[in-house]
């Protein structure tokens, strides 16, 4: 990443990285905190130092004190540092967080998950989606595209990945 880092091509990154993410059968917290850890490998796998719940610069509410906390920041070499978080709902507190991140020099990326559609946020925040559904009361994500049926058997049609080719871990 360049310095001149203006969001879009980190997260189309982090678009594709979290495409390859699945789970099912999660409770709210649990997908939550899969995205979390997935985000954390992606920016690891960048070479980057990452800080879950890093301290952020916008302020908590009133009647409490001192900051809120961002999900996942990165520190990258030669970049603008990272301050990403991870909302399946949409909340104007967010928003509002990730735009005084954008305006101290950080690249601010909004993870929403769930069910779409999401609106975009104001620029300079960057929307990242990552699809998954509720069934009785657990999380699942939701594929573009459905994956071949297993039985096809379609030797080179080079649509299968193999573990050993993706960078991080299943």
């Amino acid at each position: 990443m360049s310095v001149a880092d203006d969001g879009t091509t980190t997260a189309r990154s982090l678009t594709e990285w979290l495409d390859q993410l699945t789970f099912t059968d999660l409770a709210e917290a649990d997908a939550a905190a899969r995205i979390a850890d997935s985000v954390q490998r992606w920016a690891q796998w960048q070479g980057w130092r990452v800080y879950r719940r890093a301290p952020s610069v916008f302020p908590l509410p009133p009647p409490l004190r001192g900051n809120s906390v961002i999900d996942v920041a990165c520190a990258r070499p030669g970049a603008p540092p990272l301050a990403v978080e991870i909302d399946r709902t949409d909340r104007q507190r967010t928003v509002d967080k990730l735009l005084a991140e954008a305006a101290a020099g950080r690249v601010a990326l909004w993870v929403r998950w769930g069910a779409g559609p999401f609106p975009p946020p104001p620029l300079p925040v960057h929307l990242v989606v990552r699809e998954a559904a509720r069934r009785a009361g657990r999380w699942h994500t939701v594929s573009a595209a459905p994956p071949a049926p297993r039985h096809s058997g379609a030797a080179g049609s080079g649509d299968a990945v193999h573990a050993e080719e993706l960078p991080w871990e299943l």
